[in-house]
C-alpha cells in the first residue's frame, strides 16, 4: 500500500494555515497538477463539502479527481477521500501551533485493486510528489 508523508514548519499562524488549506479553491494556488477546482456541494473546508476537481494526467489530460473532506477539525486536522478517478487515495492534514508558527503534516495513503495495482510505483511516484506540494503552501503564505 502506498503511502508518502512530508512535514514542513510555515511562519504563520495555525488559524491562517488551516483556513487556507481547507478551502479548496486555494489548491490551485499550491498543487500545480489542479487543471480546475470548485465546491460542488457542502460549505468550503468543513466536513461533507465535495469539490469537483480535474488534475493533469498523461500528456496533459484532465483526469476527474473529485474528493470530499471527510473530517475537519478547525487548527488541528483535515481529511479526505478521492471520489473520482482511477487511483482514489484518502489524505490528511495535521496542523501543530509551534514556537516558529505552524508545524503541518501531509500525508496520503492509496490502496490500488484490480488493475491499478499494476500502476502502484506510478501512484507511489505520484504521491510522494503531491506531499511535496506542502512546500508551495509555505512559500505563498510566507511571502
Amino acid at each position: 500500500m502506498p503511502h508518502a508523508e512530508r512535514r514542513v514548519t510555515i511562519r504563520r499562524p495555525v488559524d491562517e494555515v488551516y483556513r487556507y488549506i481547507a478551502s479548496g479553491e486555494h489548491q490551485a494556488e499550491w498543487r500545480p497538477a489542479v487543471m480546475s477546482i470548485k465546491l460542488r456541494s457542502g460549505r468550503d473546508g468543513e466536513a461533507g463539502a465535495v469539490y469537483e476537481q480535474k488534475i493533469k494526467g498523461p500528456m496533459g489530460r484532465a483526469v476527474p479527481a473529485d474528493y470530499e473532506i471527510t473530517s475537519a477539525i478547525p487548527n488541528k486536522e483535515l481529511r479526505f477521500r478521492a471520489l473520482a478517478g482511477p487511483v482514489r487515495p484518502e489524505g490528511y492534514y495535521l496542523f501543530e501551533s509551534s514556537g516558529e508558527g505552524t508545524t503541518v503534516t501531509f500525508g496520503m495513503d492509496c490502496q490500488p485493486s484490480g488493475l491499478a495495482r499494476l500502476m502502484t510505483p506510478m501512484v507511489a511516484k505520484a504521491m510522494d510528489g503531491e506531499v511535496a506540494c506542502i512546500d508551495n503552501v509555505k512559500s505563498n503564505l510566507e511571502r
